[in-house]
């Protein structure tokens, strides 16, 4: 089952329907075709129905989705049974198949290419080159094989006219080493004739419209299809195939696969040869058959590497052995037209299995010993023609029918057998169910002097003329009271002597007789097999073995074909029996190719014959679902307390038995050796519905677990991260402290007080207290200058700090290097110390002042900008200018009185004296201004 849908997509289980019933069934399939749901399970088989429109369910990301699980833990899909039959191939060491089946249209071809891209893609993890090679190869074949064996038909647009099963083979570790593919009847009768509105072969097609004109001109062909008989009725039918770019898809393939390029080359020319034969006309000259358009053989014969007079002469001759003679026989222009006919379906058909065979000469396994790499298993997928019922049905659709019969009686003997056997491995009582058994209608077909294949062979081997109707009477006699049977004598809407009626479990078919007998017989005359085998071209050679033979020694009779297919369906039945098979039934919802119509009558014909009901019944035998113990509580233990999170009973058999009868379900289950037996389907829902309940909770139970351990783990973080940023601090400081300590500890000795020590570079958070720290010292180191001075010295100290705190920003030396004097003409220009001297005295005299205060030289700035010496002289009463040149004669005087009460003039006296000593520009500009 697959429980992760909601109920508004339908059961994704038919299993599980309430009620088993065609009506449920269908209304079942068509809800969830409406909601794009187009597969569901019943138990392990998968029922598809065509959507008819490309959907984005295959992708790399939904192959992650399902590998490695279980059927019922995703939705269903093709992919999750791809992946059963790899699990049983690779867990369990057994063969396994995969049955795929359905008519025309349904989708039977892609879904084997979506299995095939599958399996390709969950092997090889380690992209071994080899395994790589085999892979490829295997996709690659699927490429080739439907351009050459698929046609488009009114029912698809690539409808397989083969049945193809396919065997691959995997090494020990699951890998795939190689694998073969088994073709089986070949729709020949196509390359001749098709319905109004379908096409022969894609390969025609294909190459007249892709194919590049070098090519073309080398095979003679045309960009027409219409200008050739064989395939004119399909060369106008629009479709939505791109045949020119399959073209250099399947040429690309085949290069990829190992074809040589002459091996290519020898493809084309068959079927340019098989278009050209088409066109060939007979005419009738008295007794004489002749070729009208004699150019073609020409053609022909230089398509085939042989001689154009030998071509001719097969054409219109036969070699006839009487005894000792061999003599020619000349056809009648009908006969002629038969052979030409014979002579491009046979062709066709080599060459088919011709490519069959190359590509298996490259894909199968070679030089595997099981002793040395262990036992290979296989995994077998067979994609083979759907039942067909069509207007006119003749020997092909009557040896599909009977395929189809014989695979509808395999998958209920094995389906019944799986039960059965699993009901008994596990001790359950298994209860009957009535079922169609269709032995009866596969025994009408191939019992031995019976069945209808019977009765087509002994026509066939009458001596003289045998005809369609000679076989219809046999039928007639042998099979008039079957109750399978019906001929012209019992239904009168039969056409008399034509045709017959089977009642197949499908529904009933009229076949037309018309063509059996030869269709059967399947004659090629010999001597176009021993034209073909003396061709110069190696690949045709090799494609007609038997034309090595001598007229006269042809004499057994071959097998006819529907024996061949006969003999190749037993055992391909047997091949599938002795593997564990897994279904796809594909089911095709309207013949009109649309993505939304769901035809409720063509769909429902389709789920009968295909015998899904019955197989419905068969599974709900008893019960309807089953699960092996261990997935079951890993899947619903979280209902009960008993076994959540874990459980501490003997096994895990006793922990489902506890967990169910906490639940109530007791009466609706059985316990199997490994598995558990749910009878009904409610009890599933229940059960799901409680998990669905609990999961809820136990997410929120989850997230605020989760949540709190996020948060407690970021607390921890930060926590750390501050007890390491604190301890790092620390660390700084104290680092700092001791090389700070290192630094200053002997300063007291120093001769500067450590005046030149580097101050160390401090963390930042001590740069603050660098600051203080250097303030401190700072203050120490100017105490240490100071402490033993005399007051007079402090005093002058203390004046030069006033000074320096005063004109701070302005002079950077304000003489604070030296012992201010005052008195600067008198002590340092001794040249003029006794002019100033005198000078000074007699103003003293004359102004009566007590002390001179300060005196110093200066230059002046006069108003035109030059520059003059002058000298200033303050007293405690004036201020005096003086010309030095002149013997400092004063040239001006103004009482200090008018100096101190001018804004100009409030500095202090010191200050203004240390200027002028300096003789500075800025100190002497502005006691010029003041002057």
């Amino acid at each position: 089952m697959a429980e992760h849908e909601s109920l508004e997509f339908g059961k994704a289980d038919f299993v599980l329907l309430d009620n088993v019933s065609l009506e449920e069934f269908m209304a079942n399939l068509k809800l969830r075709f409406e909601k794009g749901r187009i597969y569901t399970y019943i138990g392990e088989v998968v029922v598809s129905v065509n959507p008819y429109r490309a959907m984005n369910i295959y992708g790399r990301d939904t192959i992650e989705q399902y590998k490695g699980r279980e059927l019922y833990e995703r939705p269903p899909h093709l992919f999750a049974i791809a992946d059963a039959a790899y699990k049983a191939m690779k867990r369990r060491n057994k063969d396994t198949c995969i049955v795929i089946s359905g008519e025309s249209g349904a989708g039977k071809t892609e879904a084997s290419k979506y299995i095939m891209q599958y399996i390709a893609a969950i092997t090889n993890p380690g992209q071994r080159a080899e395994v790589e090679r085999v892979k490829n190869m295997l996709l690659k074949s699927n490429c080739v094989l439907e351009a050459f064996g698929n046609a488009k038909t009114n029912r698809n647009d690539n409808s397989s006219r083969f049945g193809k099963y396919m065997d691959i083979n995997f090494d020990f570790k699951g890998d795939p080493i190689g694998g073969h593919i088994n073709n089986y009847l070949l729709e020949k009768s196509r390359v001749i004739f098709q319905q109004e509105g379908e096409r022969s072969f894609h390969s025609f097609y294909q190459m007249v419209k892709g194919g590049p004109e070098s090519l073309l001109r080398s095979l003679h062909v045309s960009k027409d299809p219409t200008a050739f008989n064989y395939i004119k009725v399909g060369g106008h039918i629009k479709s939505s195939i791109d045949d020119g770019g399959d073209f250099k898809a399947v040429a690309d393939a085949m290069k990829v696969i190992g074809f040589t390029a002459d091996e290519l080359q020898t493809v084309y020319k068959v079927l340019a040869t098989i278009l050209h034969l088409g066109n060939l006309t007979f005419g009738v000259d008295g007794d004489t058959t002749l070729i009208e358009n004699s150019k073609v053989v020409a053609v022909i014969g230089d398509l085939l590497a042989t001689k154009e007079e030998n071509v001719e002469k097969a054409l219109l001759y036969r070699t006839v052995a009487t005894g000792r003679d061999v003599i020619d026989k000349q056809h009648t222009a009908q006969e002629a037209s038969y052979g030409r006919d014979a002579l491009a379906k046979a062709m066709y058909e080599r060459m088919f299995c011709w490519i069959v065979g190359r590509i298996n000469d490259v894909i199968e396994v070679k030089n595997y010993d099981a002793k040395v790499h262990g036992k290979n298993t296989v995994i077998g997928v067979l994609d083979i023609y759907g039942f067909e019922i069509f207007q006119n049905n003749s020997f092909e659709q009557f040896c599909i029918n009977y395929c189809n019969e014989k695979l509808q009686q395999l998958f209920i003997q094995l389906v019944l057998r799986q039960e059965q056997e699993e009901y008994q491995r596990e001790g359950i009582p298994w209860k009957h169910i009535d079922f169609f058994n269709n032995q009866i209608i596969v025994d009408l077909v191939e019992l031995q002097h019976k069945g209808i294949f019977s009765v087509l062979d002994e026509a066939c081997m009458n001596v003289g003329k045998v005809t369609d109707k000679v076989f219809l009477q046999g039928l007639n006699s042998k099979l008039a009271n079957h109750a399978h049977y019906t001929s012209r004598k019992v239904h009168k809407s039969l056409e008399f002597d034509r045709d017959f009626r089977v009642r197949h479990y499908a529904g009933n078919v009229v076949y037309s007789v018309v063509g059996f007998i030869d269709k059967n017989k399947d004659t090629l005359f010999q001597d176009f097999k021993r034209l073909l085998y003396n061709s110069s071209n190696p690949v045709l050679k090799v494609m007609w073995p038997e034309g090595k033979l001598k007229i006269t020694e042809v004499t057994k009779r071959p097998l006819t074909a529907a024996t061949i297919f006969k003999n190749s369906m037993i055992a391909l039945v047997e091949n599938l029996a002795c593997k564990e098979p897994y279904y796809v039934r594909c089911i095709k919802p309207n013949d009109v190719k649309s993505p939304l119509l769901f035809e409720h009558e063509r769909c429902r014909h389709q789920v009968e014959y295909l015998g899904l009901l019955e197989n419905v019944r068969v599974r709900r035998a008893g019960f309807a679902n089953r699960q092996e113990y261990p997935r079951f509580l890993q899947r619903y233990k979280m209902i009960s307390e008993f076994t959540w999170p874990n459980h501490d009973l003997p096994s895990e058999k006793e922990a489902v038995k506890k967990l169910l009868q906490g639940c109530g379900f007791e009466q609706d289950v059985a316990y199997g050796k490994t598995k558990v037996f749910i009878r009904t389907p409610r009890t599933l829902f229940c059960l799901e519905e409680q998990r669905t309940e609990m999961v809820g909770r136990i997410v929120l139970f989850l997230q605020k677990v989760w949540r709190g351990t996020i948060a407690r783990m970021r607390y921890r973080r930060m926590r750390a991260a501050a007890i390491i940023l604190r301890a790092y601090r620390r660390f700084k400081v104290k680092s700092y402290i001791k090389d700070v300590n290192r630094k200053f500890k002997n300063v007291r000795s120093m001769k500067d007080h450590g005046k030149h020590v580097k101050w160390p570079t401090p963390p930042k958070v001590l740069r603050r207290f660098e600051e203080a720290l250097r303030s401190f010292y700072n203050r120490w180191w100017a105490w240490m200058l100071i402490k033993d001075m005399t007051p007079e010295e402090k005093l002058r100290i203390r004046a030069k700090g006033a000074t320096l705190e005063a004109l701070k920003d302005q002079r950077p030396d304000l003489g604070l290097q030296r012992t201010w004097e005052g008195n600067y003409l008198k002590r340092d220009s001794p040249d003029t110390a006794s002019s100033f001297t005198l000078v000074s005295s007699e103003l003293q005299r004359k102004d009566k002042f007590m002390r001179v205060l300060f005196s110093c030289n200066v230059r002046k700035i006069n108003r035109f900008h030059k520059a003059e010496d002058r000298a200033v002289l303050i007293t405690d009463r004036h201020l005096y200018k003086m010309d030095p040149l002149k013997q400092y004669k004063p040239m001006k005087s103004i009482p200090l009185y008018n100096v101190g009460s001018s804004p100009l003039y409030s500095l202090h006296v010191r200050p203004i004296a240390t200027m002028t000593r300096n003789h500075g520009v800025q100190s002497g500009e502005t006691v010029r201004k003041e002057l």
